[in-house]
């Protein structure tokens, strides 16, 4: 998820969905998707997306409930699904497992105890992308002709390069603030809450501080980033100042006397990430709604009555006049 404290450097302001129409947005898959996993588990009956033979699959609620957004303001998804996880974030990967392991076992406790509350949140706090979840949501896009890339390696900095070299792709759809640090030029924000979304700028944010893409990089790896623990005491405005001061990240870590593990290669990552041009998809889309349909309730045995409001809406935002990226 990057830094959080980002925040406090981004231009970001709230846009309403229909001031997005017509755009292409390439959506960090495993950000958007796990925002409506958890939320699914959360607020849905686990029946109504647990299989007779146990196995749960609430992710296909999450998908067919989050579609429509897209849809209705005649914004064209294309999902950007993880490869392979970075070395350096081997560590951060363990850090969210082992806080997942005392969830769990909190979550044990819970049961025991019929707190049924508590159980909710802890269940939405433990859900995992699960490989059933990723090949039954890549099916469902599948189904529904939703465009899907694979990255190398992760989703975010595929998007982002995307949105950057691709004229026919507009945003990036994410929460994550390493867009930013990734050079996305637009990335929209809160995309699974309701209401209005928020639409950071990634050029607006340089000029907003004077620097370039290296020195606000370098402002991220000197706050801390899902590669590294921060330097002790600097924050986003205090890393901002020390890089302008002193020119760049080896300028201030030179003043500091200090030292951050694999710096060269974690700026690397940000500024030449491992991404990929072999990616293909069609902006006109024509889903079939009666196989999803079917794919969810007969094959996974997905409560109808959840989704089915998710699809009616879908096929009226299909069928209505004016989305002319709908076919």
């Amino acid at each position: 998820m990057g830094n959080a404290d980002l925040r406090q450097l981004a231009v970001i302001e709230e846009v309403g969905f229909d001031d997005l129409g017509g755009g292409v947005v390439a959506v960090d898959a495993h950000n958007w998707l796990y925002k409506y996993l958890t939320t699914t588990v959360r607020f849905t009956r686990d029946d109504a997306y647990t299989t007779s033979d146990g196995t749960e699959v609430p992710n296909l609620i999450g998908v067919a409930q989050g579609l429509p957004k897209f849809f209705e303001h005649d914004l064209t998804p294309v999902f950007v699904f993880d490869g392979r996880v970075v070395g350096l974030k081997d560590e951060e990967v363990a850090s969210r497992r082992e806080e997942r392991e005392k969830r769990e076992a909190k979550l044990e406790e819970a049961r025991e105890a019929g707190d049924r509350l508590e159980v909710a949140r802890l269940e939405s706090q433990t859900q995992r992308l699960t490989e059933v979840i990723h090949e039954t949501t890549r099916e469902l896009l599948r189904l529904l002709d939703v465009p899907v890339v694979e990255a190398p390696a992760e989703g975010e900095a595929q998007a982002s390069y995307m949105a950057r070299v691709d004229d026919e792709v507009d945003y990036v759809g994410s929460d994550d603030y390493d867009c930013l640090l990734l050079g996305a030029p637009l990335t929209l924000r809160q995309l699974t809450s309701k209401g209005d979304v928020e639409r950071m700028d990634f050029d607006a944010t340089l000029a907003a501080h004077d620097v370039t893409w290296e020195q606000l990089v370098d402002v991220g790896i000197l706050c801390g980033t899902d590669f590294n623990d921060g330097l002790s005491g600097y924050g986003p405005k205090t890393a901002l100042t020390a890089v302008k001061e002193h020119g760049d990240l080896w300028g201030v870590l030179d003043d500091e006397d200090a030292y951050i593990d694999d710096a060269d290669r974690i700026r690397e990552l940000f500024l030449d990430p491992d991404v990929t041009d072999d990616y293909d998809y069609d902006a006109e889309i024509d889903p079939d709604l009666d196989a999803a349909r079917d794919y969810l309730v007969e094959e996974w045995e997905i409560a109808a009555d959840e989704i089915e409001r998710a699809f009616e809406r879908i096929e009226e935002s299909v069928t209505q006049t004016g989305l002319d990226r709908w076919t």
